[in-house]
């Protein structure tokens, strides 16, 4: 018997191809199909799931492959390069969730859909480059990319360099009541990957095209709005928020309010390009409708279910 809650799975580009990989493709579906593991217990349990995924180490390799290959191949717009990872995470995903159900005999159906997220042309955040994308550089070497290629860098971990671009937030997921309609009957529904395609309104209301990646847990939160999603999950490369992340004194933090969450955000205590905006898209979500939000990693999916690993953020009773 199907459950009637939704479930919105946030999936971190991080959390399928990590930092300490190389990010081969062989690697990339030798993860994914890890993290069916926790996945399938949504599954067992007859909820309804969409999915989304980031795209941050992919996307940045498919730059740098046109970066070092430019002289030979034209290079493809950054835009295009989101749709690109959507396709093919989604792939990777989508079949290996398809044989997962296959080997236990569930009938479920698996969809890619390609979505579109339209942006604000004007947000500040594109001339703004905060989104890591990309592998892990030490300082010389990222340095050495900026010199060369024209990147905009920056520290994201203490000696943990990276290439940043804009991130727009996403304003409106289009083809949100198609989604729906099939989350709703059962359909396992991969949607708005990398964060969505970054679209806009011209003059003359048509659509057009954006260099930048937009911030999937954002996306996820807005997706879950429209979806009804009572849950949503943020799967990252770790199995918990923390206060003073990787400094002395670091601390895990096993359940925290709407309240306590904004006041450790507005203090600083969630980096920007990485924890903020999974804290910002879960404020967004308990606000509009969604029940609760589990940030964990892939690993610790079964724990968190259980009550028993990940950050849960509630709403305040003030709320």
């Amino acid at each position: 018997m199907r459950s009637n809650t939704s479930i919105m799975l946030a999936l971190g580009g991080n959390a399928l191809s990590p930092k300490d990989q190389t990010g081969t493709i062989k690697e990339q579906f030798e993860r994914t199909r890890q993290s069916l593991n926790g996945i399938m217990e949504f599954i067992k349990i007859g909820n309804n799931i969409c999915i989304t995924h980031g795209n941050g180490p992919q996307v940045g390799n498919e730059l740098l492959r046109m970066d070092l290959t430019r002289e030979e191949v034209s290079p493809l717009p950054l835009g295009l390069c989101v749709a690109a990872t959507q396709g093919t995470i989604g792939y990777m995903i989508q079949q290996s969730l398809q044989n997962k159900l296959r080997t236990l005999e569930l009938d479920r159906e698996v969809v890619t859909l390609v979505t579109q997220v339209r942006i604000d042309e004007n947000d500040p955040a594109i001339s703004n480059p905060t989104k890591f994308v990309g592998k892990t550089y030490s300082e010389k070497t990222a340095k050495s990319y900026a010199s060369k290629l024209g990147w905009d860098i920056a520290e994201q971990n203490p000696g943990e360099w990276r290439r940043v671009v804009p991130s727009p937030i996403p304003d409106y997921v289009m083809h949100g009541k198609s989604i729906k309609a099939l989350v709703d009957r059962g359909t396992i529904v991969l949607a708005a990957g990398g964060g969505g395609i970054p679209v806009y309104n011209d003059k003359d209301y048509r659509l057009k095209g954006l260099d930048a990646v937009i911030d999937k847990d954002l996306t996820a939160a807005k997706l879950g709005r429209v979806i009804r999603a009572q849950e949503l999950w943020i799967i990252t490369d770790i199995d918990y928020v923390y206060l003073r992340f990787k400094k002395e004194g670091q601390k895990a933090i096993s359940q925290m309010t709407t309240l306590e969450a904004e006041k450790y955000l507005n203090d600083g205590e969630f980096k920007k390009g990485s924890m903020a905006p999974k804290i910002k898209a879960a404020l967004y979500f308990l606000k509009h409708y969604g029940e609760k939000v589990i940030i964990t990693s892939i690993p610790s999916i079964k724990d968190a279910i259980n009550g028993k690993a990940g950050t849960k953020i509630i709403k305040s009773e003030m709320s």
